[in-house]
């Protein structure tokens, strides 16, 4: 049966170490995942994907090891609708007490035409033979329709109750390759919210091939969808998925139009995302919300002026909400003499009007040429700017001599 009734709760699938690992430069040990399973469980994931059992032996012992150490945690693992793989699922998650088996098939005419060669009956039959085998071995059975956006929607509302009937306790929808906008995707969710009712949790997992996945997934909250499926950072096939930070904090600076929240421990999205980035081969871009290098930087004379008199002027949140520990002010070519003073300041020296227009000529100066000022090459400024001075005081004391 589906989760006890709390209509603005939404449930957070992290499928990190599943879907996040098979792209490119994300492989992980089975070390590695449990590290990384490990600040999951702090950063308060309801369901956990662990991996895909049947894909390899090392995919396998991970979600066998995750469920060995973390016993408490709902831990998924992916199998297609076939009795092989849902029985390895089975086998690996043997240790886990919450234990979630999560089966799928595609259901759109692409798929069926070009790569399964069913028809649409045949899918029907295996989706609901997969998830009457699962229910075995899990109360806790997810059922994936893969494409679930290009799929007609009257064959997915019925695969989607043919399964709910079989004992699927959440039915997933994906936006496999990132198609949908967020206005369509809403009225497909919606229709399949309303179709299923309270019988079992709707679930999205949007791709992000258009840039739009955690859009979408916020769409379909919106419209009834109580299970969003992400990653940290992102990462995943091509494009990636639904960013976990995103749609979470969204939801939490965002209230007032998206009344839904979860249960994630903020404060640890950053260290979470830091984590991530030392384990696998690259972090995110430098401009990636709430958790790139420089989602609380400010460079612009403009605003580091209105952030140094209230931070809220420009910066919509605390970045301690997130764990990051504060805003930074990044001196370059486009920063003020507010910015620069406060930067002195922060270096130990506090400095006349004239004193700052010195060093701010010799700022400007080194910023035109260079993608930034260090710290180091400031304090030379200031240390070059008094020695001038000391100069002019030592040349006018020796002419009045």
């Amino acid at each position: 049966m589906a989760e006890p009734n709390d209509k603005q709760r939404v449930y957070i699938f992290d499928t990190t170490l599943r879907d996040g690992e098979q792209s490119p430069g994300c492989s992980m040990t089975v070390p590695e995942k449990l590290r990384m399973a490990e600040k999951l469980v702090e950063l308060g994931v309801d369901i956990m994907e662990a991996g895909f059992p049947i894909a390899s032996e090392g995919d396998f012992e991970a979600v066998r090891t995750i469920s060995r150490e973390m016993p408490d945690v709902r831990v998924a693992a992916l199998a297609r609708a076939t009795r092989v793989d849902v029985e390895r699922a089975a086998e690996a998650l043997k240790p886990c007490r919450r234990p979630r088996i999560h089966t799928f098939i595609a259901t759109s005419d692409i798929h069926l035409t070009y790569k399964l060669k069913k028809s649409r009956q045949q899918v029907l039959d295996d989706a609901v033979a997969a998830v009457r085998l699962a229910r075995e071995y899990a109360d806790d059975v997810e059922f994936s329709a893969e494409d679930a956006t290009r799929t007609d929607p009257d064959y997915l509302e019925q695969v989607s109750l043919a399964v709910v009937e079989a004992g699927a306790t959440t039915v997933n929808l994906p936006d496999t390759v990132g198609y949908s906008v967020p206005h369509e995707h809403a009225q497909l969710i919606g229709r399949m919210a309303r179709t299923l009712g309270d019988r079992a949790i709707v679930s999205v997992h949007c791709h992000n091939d258009l840039g739009l996945a955690a859009a979408n997934s916020l769409a379909a909250v919106m419209a009834g969808a109580r299970q969003i499926e992400c990653t940290i950072n992102g990462i995943g096939e091509r494009a990636g998925n639904c960013a976990l930070e995103e749609v979470v904090m969204v939801m939490k600076v965002r209230h007032d139009q998206i009344p839904c929240y979860t249960e994630i421990v903020t404060e640890h999205l950053f260290p979470a995302s830091q984590l991530l980035s030392t384990i696998i081969t690259f972090g995110p871009q430098p401009n990636k919300a709430l958790v790139g290098a420089n989602a609380f930087a400010h460079e612009a004379g403009i605003h580091q002026d209105g952030y140094l008199k209230n931070k809220s002027t420009y910066e919509i949140i605390d970045p301690m909400m997130v764990g990051v520990p504060e805003g930074r002010l990044v001196l370059g070519k486009h920063s003020g003499r507010h910015a620069l003073k406060s930067k002195c300041q922060h270096l130990g020296h506090e400095l006349t009007r004239e004193e700052l227009d010195a060093v701010y000529a010799g700022f400007i100066a080194i910023a035109d040429r260079k993608k930034g000022v260090t710290d180091q090459e400031i304090l030379a400024l200031i240390k070059a700017m008094k020695a001038g001075e000391d100069t002019i005081k030592r040349d006018a004391a020796l002419a009045g001599d």
